[in-house]
């Protein structure tokens, strides 16, 4: 009972973006109030970032700094959790770190996004320090994958630097019984060349033009693309390439509408220069679809030892065997995405991924 007394007073705060926004931060808060973390800390949310112009931005972080202060006084919270990407998002929340210190309240600052590192390394020796000491200072820096937290260490030795992986929720594993049905290939998140989306399409072309693809109804495989980005340039891209019979492109498309194109997919394909930890696999393999993806960042250790195709990230002929191999060879692509719900299962399920940010807040509280 007194434990169940001391747990009834746990109080975390947490501060990101919208949860309306777009993007992986997003996806992750989102999926994270499902679980009991989010009632056994009596999580509050504060936002401090939304999609918008400069003006909206600049409101909502200033709107979001007030109820911050607001929050550290009236709501008085035993942890401090800060979902921080690279570029601005890093910035507004050392501001916000540094405002906290006063108050002794313990500070985790969760690193989501895979160009913080190339940010340092570009920055001024002056802004290098500030970074350093706010990172030492925390409680503890949340690396998305043991890669990532090998790299920071290089960078703040002595700051306490913890893996923890991204967190999704289990699904229904993707139907790959049909042997008469034509494999759908899924591509999700920013259209353009970070993201591989022309490399892919120029890999798919390859694929549509070979012999004896368009003919059997079991080749005749289908990609679909969506995201924000450069939309019109991909859609005129597909006309010159003559297989727009064969590829659609959405733009940004809701949290429903992104499960029932993959509840349909078989196979996910994500040619990224760099990725810290992309919901969008996640969320493939949690549904038991095949991931194809750059062996960049922290995609290795999702979907590498037989749980997906890792190639390299700027090798479209390397793409283009990928996928003839997943779209000839149904066998393949069940085994790869049995072995990745597996693995979602192991390590990224949610109520996992909770149970290990309760005992780091535990910790730090103690």
């Amino acid at each position: 009972m007194p434990e169940q007394r001391a747990l009834s007073c746990q109080r975390a705060l947490w501060v990101s973006t919208s949860t309306h926004t777009r993007g992986g931060i997003a996806s992750y808060v989102r999926a994270m109030q499902h679980t009991p973390l989010w009632d056994d800390w009596h999580i509050r949310h504060v936002t401090t970032h939304r999609d918008g112009n400069a003006a909206v931005k600049i409101a909502t972080f200033a709107i979001g700094l007030l109820r911050f202060c607001h929050e550290l006084i009236r709501f008085r919270p035993n942890v401090i959790h800060l979902h921080a990407s690279s570029g601005g998002s890093f910035v507004r929340k050392a501001i916000l770190f540094w405002l906290s210190r006063p108050t002794r309240i313990p500070v985790v600052i969760h690193m989501h996004g895979s160009g913080f590192q190339g940010d340092y390394a570009k920055s001024p020796p002056a802004v290098q320090a500030v970074i350093r000491a706010t990172l030492c200072r925390a409680a503890a820096f949340v690396t998305l994958g043991e890669v990532w937290a090998d790299r920071m260490r290089t960078i703040v030795p002595t700051a306490r630097i913890i893996a923890i992986p991204n967190g999704v929720r289990l699904a229904r594993r993707a139907d790959h019984r049909a042997f008469d049905a034509p494999t759908r290939v899924v591509f999700l998140g920013r259209i353009g060349e970070h993201k591989g989306t022309f490399r892919l399409l120029d890999a798919w072309a390859k694929l549509a033009c070979e012999p004896g693809f368009r003919t059997r109804k079991a080749d005749m495989a289908t990609l679909t693309i969506a995201g924000d980005g450069e939309i019109e340039l991909a859609r005129r891209y597909l006309k010159d390439l003559c297989v727009a019979d064969t590829v659609e492109v959405h733009g940004w498309l809701s949290e429903h509408e992104v499960g029932e194109i993959l509840d349909g997919a078989q196979v996910l394909v994500l040619p990224s220069r760099n990725e810290g930890q992309p919901m969008a696999v996640l969320e493939a393999m949690a549904r038991g679809l095949c991931v194809i993806a750059s062996d960049v960042g922290g995609l290795p250790e999702m979907i590498g030892g037989g749980c997906g195709i890792l190639i390299p990230p700027e090798d479209t002929e390397a793409i283009a065997a990928a996928l003839r191999k997943v779209v000839y060879h149904r066998d393949l692509r069940t085994r790869c995405g049995a072995a990745a719900h597996g693995r979602v299962r192991e390590q990224f399920d949610t109520a996992t991924v909770a149970r290990r940010l309760d005992a780091l807040y535990r910790e730090v509280c103690a």
